[in-house]
């Protein structure tokens, strides 16, 4: 595998790694808490959406590979933290297996991203390394947003 592309798979396996990690000791409740603020996401929600996006992004557009979303459906998930780990888990295996066959000249490949797996806004024309690299922007924006929203939840229910 080629450096660059190992960096983006390395990266982006372990922002998914330490989203598990954020995540996981959590009990059931406060992992779909819902903080009381217009418009905030529980500690599932935030996950779920993050490996959203990252499968979409990298699989669906960086690798072009068959893949559906639901973004909807990401912002009213809820579950147990052990179907949620395991997600990221299998996530980042086969994000793994997938980057390791694409060559230096594939992140120049230019494309326009399937609406469907795009997210909010009409989808453009960018590059594979365009999309690696906007799916470790997401992930560590939402990284961030998890760490306080998993706070939270613990404080305002013990376990």
């Amino acid at each position: 595998m080629d450096a660059e592309i190992e960096g983006y798979s390395g990266k982006i396996r372990s922002l998914l790694d330490r989203i598990r990690a954020s995540v996981d000791g959590l009990t059931e409740a406060q992992l779909n808490r819902r903080p009381p603020l217009d418009g905030a996401n529980s500690p599932y929600v935030i996950a779920a959406h993050t490996l959203g996006n990252a499968r979409a992004w990298v699989l669906g557009i960086a690798c072009g590979q068959a893949v559906e979303r639901d973004r909807p459906a990401e912002f009213v998930a809820s579950g147990r933290a052990a179907d949620l780990l395991a997600a990221a888990r299998q996530l980042s295996g086969e994000i793994e297996a997938a980057l390791a066959v694409l060559s230096l000249s594939d992140l120049e490949r230019r494309l326009v991203p399937a609406k469907s797996l795009w997210g909010e806004g009409e989808p453009h024309e960018i590059s594979v390394r365009q999309a690696l690299l906007e799916v470790v922007e997401h992930a560590s924006i939402h990284l961030g947003q998890l760490h306080i929203t998993c706070d939270l939840a613990r404080r305002e229910i013990a376990a």
